[in-house]
């Protein structure tokens, strides 16, 4: 890393066997570290023993940083000399208010890095055995989130209701009966599997598999009350179903 510019990397799933190397450096190299909410301790764990950690998460509906003020935390730093590691969970470039930054910095005339890490959709079909495309299935998949600034998030329902459909829904606990009444309003079998799992690749694991005319009120009972990541069209594979309920009778 160099003093006076800006990392920003990701920090994948939770699991920090799934860091990637250039990432596990600027960790250990950074003299400050603004972290997301979401960013595991076991990571946090792997900072330079010098480096200032600064967490500026935000939770959806709930208690944040500004992203002004984080801006202003990541241009000052720089500006004073310090080898700046943004840290966010999952990948950078995906729902994480990158360009926003990118943006502050590039008006102040600090040079950054992009390093990317393994997105929460790739981390929780791994823990269902299942693909995120399939032949004869779908040749597309859509990454959405469930909420904007303003609420809940709108999204092309009449093309996600459609059969065969697979969308990974980022965010998407809060807004699971907004999502589900507008996807059935649009013509959605209310049958088609929905698989929730929360804290994907971390200890703390679990998975929900259900279907859309009972998502809400099983992920109600459910409680999930970490991180957690909502398949639409995809249900667990038969050997991946089995060995979750196999951790779940061992927990």
């Amino acid at each position: 890393m160099a003093a006076g510019r800006v990392v920003f990397a990701g920090s994948g799933p939770g699991d920090a066997d799934l860091l990637t190397v250039k990432t596990l450096r600027a960790l250990q190299n950074a003299d400050v570290i603004l972290h997301d909410r979401l960013v595991s301790d076991e990571i946090l764990a792997l900072a330079g023993p010098h480096a200032v950690l600064e967490n500026v998460g935000k939770e959806g509906f709930g208690p944040q940083v500004s992203q002004d003020e984080i801006n202003a935390r990541l241009v000052a730093h720089a500006k004073a000399g310090r080898k700046v590691l943004r840290l966010k969970a999952g990948d950078p470039t995906i729902f994480a208010r990158l360009d926003e930054e990118l943006t502050a910095c590039e008006a102040a005339g600090i040079a950054y890095t992009i390093l990317p890490g393994i997105t929460a959709a790739s981390a929780a079909v791994a823990a269902i055995g299942q693909s995120l495309t399939q032949r004869g299935r779908n040749t597309s998949v859509r990454f959405l989130t469930g909420h904007a600034m303003t609420g809940f998030a709108d999204h092309d329902w009449a093309a996600l209701a459609r059969p065969g459909e697979v969308a990974a829904v980022y965010m998407g606990k809060k807004s699971a009966r907004f999502v589900q009444g507008r996807l059935i309003m649009h013509g959605a079998d209310r049958a088609t599997p929905v698989t929730i799992i929360e804290n994907a690749s971390r200890p703390g694991q679990r998975v929900l598999e259900t279907n859309l005319d009972r998502l809400p009120a099983d992920l109600d009972a459910a409680g999930f009350d970490g991180p957690a990541l909502t398949f639409l069209g995809l249900a667990p594979r038969q050997a991946a179903a089995a060995l979750n309920d196999l951790k779940t009778e061992l927990a």
